[in-house]
């Protein structure tokens, strides 16, 4: 018969096992949800006020990863590196064509085409009226995208020498949740009512 010494130092080794085994299921479950982020997701800080009214400075978005997002579409909102701009510094910026679209740009009244239909942008802070030196009408090159920042009057974007269209592959992913909202110019404090789904 087991004295109660003994007993007791059963139940010790069967609470440090089970201590054990729930640490070393918790790092697999944390291994887990890690691979998950660095291969589904991203995070991005936005830096600067070409998306404003739809992102501000200082946003933190949620990124699908081109591991998975490689087909963009009209409207997505994408973040691109071009090593001819910034040196590959990752941009945020609006999908307005894909390839096989053409691009028009009435820089007299601010408004863009896309296949000679004119685009509906409430999402746009300010017309487009800057040419930034690409001529217009252009046809969008196979795997390629043309990206336009919804504040028309300060955004490097696909009309400028220095990014052009984008090739696919400089696509790093899609935005598609805002975690935690940056600042504008006339807000102190952040706005939290700005969490949620980017578009």
């Amino acid at each position: 018969m087991a004295s109660k010494e003994e007993n007791q130092e059963k139940e010790n080794l069967s609470w440090e096992k089970n201590l054990v085994l729930y640490l070393h299921d918790l790092i697999y479950w944390l291994v887990g949800i890690l691979l998950v982020f660095l291969l589904l997701f991203r995070i991005i800080v936005v830096s600067g006020d070409s998306m404003y009214r739809t992102l501000w400075d200082g946003d933190y978005l949620l990124l699908l990863s081109n591991l998975f997002y490689n087909e963009p579409k009209q409207g997505d909102i994408v973040v691109i590196s071009k090593k001819t701009f910034d040196d590959g510094t990752p941009i945020v910026k609006r999908v307005i064509a894909t390839e096989g679209q053409t691009v028009d740009i009435d820089f007299a009244n601010g408004v863009v085409y896309v296949d000679d239909v004119p685009l509906t942008e409430p999402y746009t802070n300010s017309p487009t009226y800057d040419t930034s030196g690409t001529q217009f009408p252009l046809t969008v090159d196979e795997n390629c995208i043309f990206v336009l920042g919804d504040n028309r009057g300060v955004s490097k974007d696909s009309r400028s020498w220095e990014i052009g269209q984008i090739d696919k592959r400089e696509v790093l992913g899609k935005a598609l949740y805002r975690f935690l909202p940056g600042t504008n110019h006339n807000l102190e404090s952040r706005d939290f009512g700005r969490i949620g789904k980017v578009q």
